[in-house]
């Protein structure tokens, strides 16, 4: 007699991210072996990224189509807010029309002598004066060059502070007369900058690595006066360990060192600073890697992404290891850069994503920070085509992609009206019986958008890599019109009170005829992404069982 029918359902697919480490015949059913372009939504779907659009309307002259933009930043001022930028060794201000920007001269007089020969800038918002005097700045490190500072201009001939020409631009903040006593402005060239507890924290300068120097309160530009001062954490990090970077959390600030991490506390008097827990052993490779989470701080370790999470009751800062599903591979590809100054990230609270991008293998590591998994891991996915050379979220909650010749916003679901293609696939599966031989029946799915999307599923057998496939047309979503007249019912015209409505989002269930046979199965499906959503909601996998194989 033949054997009856079995079902199996996987109710979220790919609920729990890629998971790359573990043998996947024991993962559960939730991982994925590839989540390629996908996210995971506020529902537990996995489903498509979104793309990209233009923000700028034309490509500047001195940029040109090829040059990427790889430094974006927004200057918070009212309600007149402006983007700062950077690609092909020049600065930019502007949105729509991006115009370029020279560095000028401590009076405003004429332009500075400063040669631009890269575009890894680094960004720190701190306001300067008080109610009667309050101007937006932002001060720009990046290795080798004097560090730069944005605000409002003095009128032509004025003082440095002079604010009251009405025009933004960049000046050299060692024009403002205030360095540290042992640096000048062609020696004062930090690496990285960081904007905290009321000061401008900033270090990394070449022959003087383990150096943090920190400003006077409110007084960005001023590294000699008043509180004003420098952490010499020679004392601290062992071996010479260089200072990449700094991030302020829970009240403290932390310095990130090639492999060793210092954390202090009391960092708004400065007369007070103390080191409060060195972490050895543990260090960040790449400066812009580091993003404040809100609740944590995350970065990109010898290790993988990590988490630095405090913990108040104990009063320690314990780190979890966020990337420990995909470590292996995602530790390859970082290995395969060449310049780790170019890996970037952002943290995009409105999807609460945290997005890690490495341009030599064009990867976007995609982690979900909604909720950690039980082993301490956060759900990730990769994107592999969209290949952002800066990030920045703007006050409005928009994520802006640097990309050649533009700065381009997270929207949509086309990479400037070009497609991306969608590949999710299931983790290996043998229906908790290892050893009997299953006849595929049905494979059935349940999608959500999509509409008239073409869909290729996809199966095999037994850890093999030759998919059987076939393409499923997803329904297309209807509109309903009413009020629509096409005779002459009011003189002089031919139609009127139109009103078209949308059916809503298209819930796609269907069947697959599926044949083929094996001990072990894995389900897969592909899609180009042109300007429709997809997400999958289920899976169902018909089955006939049959021999036992010893």
């Amino acid at each position: 007699m033949a054997s009856k029918l079995q079902t199996s359902s996987i109710a979220a697919p790919g609920f729990y991210g890629l998971n790359l480490q573990e043998s996947s015949v024991t993962l559960a059913s939730g991982y994925a072996l590839k989540a390629q372009n996908c996210i995971i939504d506020k529902y537990g779907r996995i489903g498509a990224r979104q793309g990209w659009t233009p923000v700028n309307s034309s490509v500047n002259t001195d940029l040109g189509s090829s040059n990427a933009v790889e430094f974006i930043f927004e200057v918070v001022d009212g309600g007149s807010n402006q983007v700062l930028s950077a690609g092909n060794n020049k600065l930019f201000v502007g949105t729509t029309t991006m115009t370029t920007k020279t560095v000028r001269n401590a009076t405003n007089s004429g332009d500075a002598t400063y040669t631009i020969t890269g575009n890894n800038w680094q960004g720190a918002a701190m306001s300067y004066g008080d109610v009667s005097d309050f101007q937006p700045h932002v001060y720009l490190a990046q290795a080798s060059h004097p560090m730069l500072v944005y605000h409002e201009l003095p009128t032509s001939g004025g003082g440095f502070n002079d604010h009251t020409s009405g025009t933004f631009g960049y000046q050299r903040v060692g024009d403002a007369a205030a360095l540290p006593s042992n640096h000048t402005t062609s020696t004062f060239m930090p690496s990285w900058v960081l904007s905290a507890y009321g000061r401008i924290w900033c270090g990394g300068i070449s022959g003087d690595t383990q150096t943090v120097y920190f400003s006077d309160l409110l007084a960005g530009t001023d590294f000699q006066n008043g509180t004003a001062g420098y952490l010499n954490m020679q004392e601290v990090l062992p071996n010479g360990d260089p200072v990449v970077a700094a991030a302020a959390h829970n009240g403290n600030i932390i310095f990130f060192g090639r492999k060793n991490i210092a954390i202090y506390a009391n960092p708004l008097d400065t007369g007070s600073l103390t080191l409060i827990e060195v972490i050895y052993n543990v260090g960040c490779l790449a400066r812009d890697s580091i993003q404040n989470i809100a609740t944590d701080v995350l970065f990109l370790s010898d290790s993988g992404v990590r988490s630095l999470q405090r913990v108040v009751q104990e009063k320690s800062m314990p780190m979890r290891d966020i990337s420990k599903n995909v470590r292996d591979e995602l530790m390859s590809a970082v290995n395969s850069e060449t310049d780790l100054t170019k890996i970037k990230s952002v943290y995009y609270e409105k999807d609460a994503i945290y997005l890690l991008t490495l341009p030599i293998t064009k990867f976007v590591y995609c982690f979900d920070t909604r909720a950690p998994l039980q082993d301490g891991a956060m759900r990730v996915t990769v994107w592999d085509n969209i290949e952002p050379k800066s990030f920045f979220v703007t006050q409005g909650r928009d994520l802006y992609l640097g990309k050649p010749g533009y700065i381009g916003k997270y929207s949509g679901y086309a990479d400037n009206t070009a497609s991306y293609r969608l590949a999710y696939y299931t983790n290996h599966f043998d229906f908790e019986a290892s050893t009997i031989l299953k006849v595929l029946k049905k494979i059935g799915w349940v999608i959500i958008g999509g509409t008239n999307q073409a869909v290729a599923i996809k199966w095999s057998f037994d850890y093999s890599e030759n998919y059987q496939a076939t393409t499923y047309f997803l329904d297309a979503a209807t509109v309903y019109e009413y009020n629509n007249s096409t005779t002459d019912a009011i003189s002089g015209s031919t139609e009127y009170n139109i009103a078209e409505y949308s059916s809503g989002i298209v819930i796609d269930r269907f069947n697959i005829n599926a044949g083929g046979q094996g001990t072990i199965m894995q389900l897969g499906l592909e899609a180009d992404i042109n300007g429709n959503a997809v997400s999958i909601q289920k899976i169902d996998v018909a089955i006939k069982k049959g021999k036992t194989l010893v």
